[in-house]
């Protein structure tokens, strides 16, 4: 696969995530080293990417496909983020960040879930007044790295 034949994301599924990320306060879109990635300042919140031949090698063991595939990265925290990765099929756990969930894109996604994982993405990471000025319970925030150890 070259350059010019890699897939990309369908423009509709890049559309649909776009509207939903792009109606959060200070979002912005970027290309990824692969795909199209929405982020809040310097963090991403959301990922889109395709999966082909087994390409990238990373995310196809991790969502558990060699075929042609849609995934969608976000970032979640507490019992959201161990259910959503443990649930199965279309969810999956991406080998990084920690705190991230995958989701397989397809027929049958339900764009209203992805709205509110999206949001809720977006929540755990913006600066605390944009978190805020969006609607919804109090943020679940990642918490902070351990301290090194002095053993």
């Amino acid at each position: 696969m070259t350059p010019e034949t890699a897939p990309e994301v369908p423009p509709a599924v890049v559309a649909r995530l776009r509207a939903i990320c792009l109606a959060l306060p200070e979002a912005h879109e970027q290309p990824a080293w692969v795909g199209t990635r929405w982020r809040i300042r310097t963090r991403t919140f959301a990922h889109v990417l395709p999966v082909d031949e087994g390409r990238p090698p990373v995310f196809a063991r991790a969502a558990g496909t060699d075929g042609r595939a849609d995934l969608l990265t976000f970032r979640a925290a507490g019992q959201e983020l161990e259910v959503l990765r443990a649930i199965g099929h279309p969810f999956f756990a991406p080998p990084w960040p920690a705190d991230s969930v995958g989701l397989i894109l397809g027929d049958g996604t339900d764009w209203t879930e992805v709205a509110e994982l999206l949001t809720e993405s977006y929540r755990a990471l913006a600066p605390k007044r944009l978190a805020e000025s969006v609607d919804g319970p109090p943020p679940v925030r990642p918490p902070p790295p351990a301290a090194p150890s002095d053993s």
